[in-house]
């Protein structure tokens, strides 16, 4: 059983006031990648290709041939919008990038 220690709240942009405990580690490297990939000029890049750049920057042990990792993707993407670090552009199809 993990202890407290190894969750993390995270937020959602689309639920305000909606909190989440979630895994730490992995939290924390799709959120290293994510911030690696999205740029600083809007209007960023596609989520498609957030993921695409994402992917080989995770570590295997913790997301094994990418499993999971479109989930946490957005889980890192909703809570970095709800903290104001990333912001999506108005286009179709939406595009990320840092603030």
């Amino acid at each position: 059983m993990s202890s407290p220690a190894d969750r993390i709240e995270i937020e959602n942009i689309t639920s305000p006031g909606h909190k989440m405990r979630v895994d730490r580690a992995k939290y924390d490297a799709m959120k290293a990648a994510l911030l690696a990939v999205v740029p600083q000029d809007a209007p960023g890049m596609t989520v498609a290709e957030v993921k695409a750049g994402v992917l080989p920057l995770l570590p295997d042990d913790l997301f094994p041939g990418g499993a999971k990792a479109g989930w946490w993707l957005k889980a890192a993407q909703l809570d970095l919008e709800a903290k104001r670090v990333i912001a999506r552009a108005n286009t179709k199809p939406l595009r990320l990038h840092r603030i």
